[in-house]
């Protein structure tokens, strides 16, 4: 995989927002493949308002953001209203983000964070646009990157270090499971106990371990008066589909 922008593609534009726009595109229209099913992605012809990219084979689509610099905790978005609305839709696409170096036009990360790891507790509101702005009250998001799992985070390329094929579609492969959890709240219960099991850092943990976030989860969903039954539920789901796997009475190991 070539690892640099093609600059010469964009010399008869003038806008450096255009420029970065034709580069990104062209390189992820040569380089990047679907990780759901290995195919490469084809680039959609007429600016489709929720993707950039899409899969012939089968049929998801990606967007495309781009940021010069670190990767950094969030992602500047687009309206939150509509964030949301999508959200719960069945057209929210998959998201690409490439980061580049603009003075060598190197990249230096390529990631794909699949859809169903979208849910509302990773879009932040950013305040309105003044009244004297062009566009007053207008109200955009960010994509809190700090808080999606990191088994949300696929690579493709990491600190300028592409990731193998195989690699990146088993890494799609093993949290598939969740699209097919429809209900959002659902889904955030899970993907925050995945978050959970990340933090502790281990191939093997223990239920008990489990419980010490048992404050931050009531923090989360206050309404929820028994947050060990629904560790213990998210868990039992988790090995369900073969995320984890149960060794002993309160044991689990990642698979």
């Amino acid at each position: 995989m070539y690892l640099n922008l093609h600059s010469s593609l964009a010399e008869n534009y003038n806008s450096n927002s255009q420029k970065i726009r034709v580069l990104t595109e062209d390189w992820v229209h040569k380089y990047i493949f679907c990780p759901s099913c290995g195919l490469g992605v084809k680039e959609y012809e007429n600016n489709k308002p929720v993707a950039d990219f899409y899969c012939s084979q089968c049929h998801e689509d990606y967007e495309l953001k781009s940021k010069n610099g670190s990767m950094g905790k969030k992602i500047v978005d687009g309206a939150y209203a509509t964030m949301i609305a999508r959200l719960q839709s069945n057209n929210n696409p998959n998201f690409f983000f490439l980061n580049y170096d603009k003075n060598t036009y190197d990249i230096q990360n390529f990631v794909v964070i699949p859809k169903h790891f979208f849910v509302p507790e990773i879009i932040e509101k950013r305040k309105p646009l003044s009244l004297t702005a062009q566009r007053a009250g207008w109200t955009g998001c960010n994509i809190l990157l700090e808080t999606i799992p990191e088994s949300g985070k696929i690579f493709y390329v990491k600190d300028h270090v592409s990731q193998s094929k195989d690699k990146i579609i088993e890494e799609w492969n093993r949290t598939s499971f969740l699209k097919e959890s429809k209900n959002i709240n659902s889904r955030g219960w899970l993907l925050e106990i995945i978050r959970c099991i990340e933090k502790l850092d281990k191939k093997q943990f223990s239920l008990n371990e489990l419980y010490q976030f048992e404050k931050h989860l009531k923090t989360k969903y206050p309404e929820n008066n028994n947050i060990q039954a629904k560790i213990r539920q998210q868990l039992q789901l988790l090995r369900d589909k073969d995320y984890l796997k149960f060794i002993s009475l309160g044991k689990y190991k990642l698979k």
